[in-house]
């Protein structure tokens, strides 16, 4: 059924509650919170702005929007907190989480603390509920480890599968789970608490497992958010380190596109709950880290300085999502090309190099080599 508009049956009227988003600050978060608070719903962000960067999204939204919009300073991981919040709203977005397979292998029990055990507690907090709120997660294509058996081809500087029907649409939700990398795991736990809790709990839940995201409100930080961080690193004239060959490929998709799909999985939410659904640009926007930087040199006049290190633990030669089973649901598709959205990314971060105050930052220890392809997506 392509059902967009509202009126058809299997839509859920908007519950009249605010709208919590956790990890509201950050990048999708915010432009999700925006995108809410401009049609006129309340919304609380629970976020504990560890984040750089973050605060000056709320900053941002707060000017916009000083009315409807509230900030719970507050960790995904302080369950009385979370159940506090979470029993005055109708819909959660559950982004909150710790996204870069980087800081996971660092550090995996904070990793699970946050993305596993967080998530637990948003889901109990939603359980308690005599009318619970629905909540959609975002996940990871992580969940699908490194697809290994994906028999792949060079084409040009890019990897390209083998299979016609993967080639043709992408990695589908039929494709068996296979966490790897700790950051995988925990996501992956999140993603099957979620899931289950529709069957068990009859919670109306809902999860995108999320390819690449990028567009305005992204910082780019050394472990994720690859796309913007390539482009800041060519404004400020900084050398980048592609681990790889940079012929891996993802499939990339525009913030305001995802936004779009958030909005259609609350709105036909009693017929999606218990559903997962891959989510990214598809086969029609496909690029690789080379092909980026043949981007990022026809905007910005030169070709960015690269050095290659090795592969990186869990990443993928080859991720492309098939979002076939959310378009056939909704009536969803992506109205953004890479081409134009990476354009408006990088006008967006030259704009914000030119704000009083906003100078390019020094690099960390961490930033040495830098990481690309974090695969996260706030």
């Amino acid at each position: 059924m392509r059902a967009i508009d509202g009126h058809a049956s299997g839509v859920q009227a908007v519950d009249a509650r605010p709208v919590l988003v956790t990890g509201g600050a950050g990048f999708v978060g915010a432009n999700l919170a925006h995108r809410l608070l401009e049609d006129g719903r309340s919304v609380i962000i629970l976020d504990n702005l560890s984040r750089p960067g973050v605060e000056r999204n709320v900053a941002w939204l707060r000017a916009l929007h000083p009315q409807r919009l509230e900030v719970v300073v507050a960790d995904i991981r302080d369950a009385e907190a979370v159940a506090a919040v979470v029993a005055r709203v109708g819909h959660v977005f559950h982004f909150a989480a710790q996204v870069a397979v980087t800081t996971s292998l660092i550090d995996p029990h904070e990793d699970f603390e946050i993305n596993a055990l967080g998530t637990l507690n948003v889901l109990e907090a939603i359980r308690a509920q005599a009318n619970p709120p629905s909540v959609v997660l975002t996940s990871t294509n992580k969940v699908y480890g490194g697809l290994e058996d994906v028999r792949l081809r060079l084409e040009g500087q890019r990897y390209a599968p083998d299979a016609r029907e993967i080639a043709a649409h992408g990695i589908s939700e039929a494709r068996p789970l296979d966490f790897h990398s700790p950051y995988g795991c925990s996501k992956g736990t999140a993603d099957q608490y979620v899931h289950d809790y529709a069957r068990s709990y009859g919670l109306k839940t809902v999860v995108f497992r999320m390819s690449c995201i990028y567009g305005q409100r992204q910082f780019g930080t050394e472990d994720q958010g690859w796309v913007a961080h390539f482009l800041l690193r060519a404004i400020d004239r900084k050398p980048i380190t592609l681990f790889g060959d940079g012929k891996q490929v993802r499939d990339i998709l525009y913030v305001d596109d995802l936004v779009q799909a958030f909005l259609l999985a609350e709105r036909h939410v009693d017929r999606l709950a218990g559903q997962a659904f891959n989510m990214g640009g598809g086969p029609a926007n496909v690029i690789s880290l080379l092909d980026l930087l043949d981007r990022i040199e026809a905007l910005d006049g030169r070709r960015p300085t690269i050095s290659f290190e090795d592969w990186r633990t869990g990443d993928q030669r080859y991720y492309v999502s098939d979002t076939r089973r959310f378009q056939d649901a909704t009536g969803w598709s992506p109205r953004i090309a890479a081409e134009r959205g990476i354009e408006r990314l990088y006008e967006w971060l030259r704009e914000l190099r030119r704000e009083p105050g906003v100078a390019a930052r020094p690099a960390s220890a961490a930033e040495r080599p830098i990481a690309a392809l974090a695969g996260a997506q706030r």
